[in-house]
């Protein structure tokens, strides 16, 4: 059994929804969590909610940081750092999407788009990497079914995915002989608040986010000798 105490993670976009989800599985096994988010209010409230569980093994802290920008990226990896002594798993969760014909896509969203799902995981490795090396860590990415199944309306957010998807196996075979392990995490339908949806009972039937966390957990206690390295996760039952 591995034991994942006296880790650390950075998750990018950890106050709500998948990454949030991700920060209450890691706590549960003892491993110390930095989740950045676009204000430091809310990033310290979310941290100041997981901490209210009690557990005493590990502690979340809330970082101010933008994925579209590298030096945020370098400064959150540094507050982690300086907080929890390392980085060991990064998490690049933070995204968004804008819908509809590429008639109406305007240049404002389709920049948004690219740069926070493609551009921001590229900036959070570069802020880690180093760490990453000397930790033999782990990087994961949230891409999404939209990475490889192209729909009306996504040109954006298809390219972003899709860009993402690829992005990480190729950073995959860069790493690996670096002892860095690297995957992509490809959810289907998840309950969260995403493109202003409001979980409820009618979402029961949608992957949750403590699923997602849990897949987590599993990747990072797989035998280091074993890479999952693309993992697509979809609702068993989705209605009819």
């Amino acid at each position: 059994m591995i034991d994942l105490g006296n880790k650390s993670a950075l998750i990018t976009g950890g106050t709500k929804g998948i990454g949030y989800g991700i920060a209450e599985a890691l706590l549960k096994e003892g491993i110390n969590v930095a989740i950045t988010g676009r204000t430091k209010a809310t990033a310290e409230e979310a941290a100041k909610q997981l901490n209210s569980h009690g557990n005493d093994r590990a502690q979340a802290i809330g970082l101010e940081a933008d994925v579209r920008n590298y030096d945020s990226q370098q400064k959150a990896v540094k507050e982690t750092v300086d907080q929890f002594g390392k980085v060991d798993i990064v998490i690049a969760n933070a995204g968004l999407g804008h819908f509809g014909s590429v008639e109406d896509i305007s240049i404002e969203q389709w920049q948004e788009t690219i740069e926070t799902n493609l551009s921001g995981p590229f900036y959070s490795l570069k802020a880690s990497v180093e760490q990453l090396k000397k930790n033999r860590g782990y990087f994961i990415t949230i891409s999404s079914l939209a990475g490889t199944n192209f729909f009306k309306g996504g040109s954006a957010y298809n390219a972003s995915k899709f860009g993402l998807t690829g992005f990480t196996q190729a950073v995959m075979l860069d790493l690996r002989d670096k002892g860095i392990k690297v995957s992509t995490i490809m959810p289907g339908s998840v309950s969260t608040h995403f493109n202003g949806n409001e979980p409820d009972g009618d979402d029961a039937w949608k992957i949750q986010i403590e699923d997602i966390g849990k897949l987590v957990v599993d990747l990072l206690k797989m035998n280091p000798r074993t890479l999952p390295s693309k993992i697509e996760v979809r609702p068993s039952m989705p209605p009819s």
